[in-house]
């Protein structure tokens, strides 16, 4: 399975697309070009069908901001940092650090890869607004979209059933792999909803985030709505 091209189908269609290779997409993710960066990577990819009428636009158009997977990393390290740094939330997620995401970083093990998909999945399908119609016509959807069968499998298999946070949280192997999973999911929940703070709170303590961290990574998220 192209796990990248799926993670990549999964946040847009055109994430992989026209943003050259990931170290250029990540420069321009940290310089503040993210818009630039990711054209018009955001409307219509898997994410945001699952996200689908049952989020705020500002959900949506957080994601739909992000584009590709180089992004997240890049995020997930500005905040790493951050935190490191004992910057201040906020004023971390302003100043681009000055050197690009690490290995650690830059998703490129297909199992992580597979983690991030459940980890926004899990969130997406966290407050349970998805029901049996609208499940069918997701499927419709991704069925039309041409993955490959063991792509397309792997998809069926996971809209079937929630993620639950055990199986997010085993998908992290690193501390570093924790935040961008965290980051990942925090970006398609709504905090204003008491259910699913709940949920991204409980995410954070199985994945064992170190203290002030979880701050950090919100400021991340709340800066990319903005």
């Amino acid at each position: 399975m192209d796990t990248k091209a799926l993670l990549d189908r999964f946040l847009g269609p055109n994430a992989a697309a026209g943003a050259g290779d990931l170290a250029t997409r990540a420069r321009g993710a940290l310089g503040g070009n993210a818009g630039a960066l990711l054209g018009g990577a955001a409307a219509g990819g898997l994410l945001t069908l699952l996200l689908g009428g049952g989020k705020p636009g500002k959900v949506v158009g957080r994601v739909a901001t992000l584009g590709g997977a180089a992004a997240l990393g890049a995020l997930a390290y500005r905040a790493w940092q951050g935190w490191q740094q004992n910057t201040p939330p906020a004023a971390a997620a302003a100043a681009p650090p000055a050197a690009l995401p690490p290995p650690e970083f830059q998703a490129a093990a297909p199992d992580f890869q597979l983690a991030l998909i459940r980890a926004m999945a899990g969130a997406a399908m966290a407050d349970g607004h998805i029901d049996g119609t609208e499940r069918e016509a997701i499927f419709a959807q991704v069925d039309r979209i041409g993955l490959e069968p063991e792509a397309k499998a792997f998809v069926f298999d996971m809209l079937s059933r929630a993620p639950t946070l055990e199986e997010i949280a085993a998908g992290a192997a690193t501390p570093e792999q924790g935040a961008e999973l965290y980051l990942a999911a925090r970006l398609v929940i709504d905090p204003d909803q008491a259910s699913e703070r709940m949920w991204l709170e409980a995410l954070a303590h199985r994945l064992r985030l170190p203290a002030g961290l979880a701050a950090h990574l919100d400021a991340q998220a709340a800066a990319l709505a903005q």
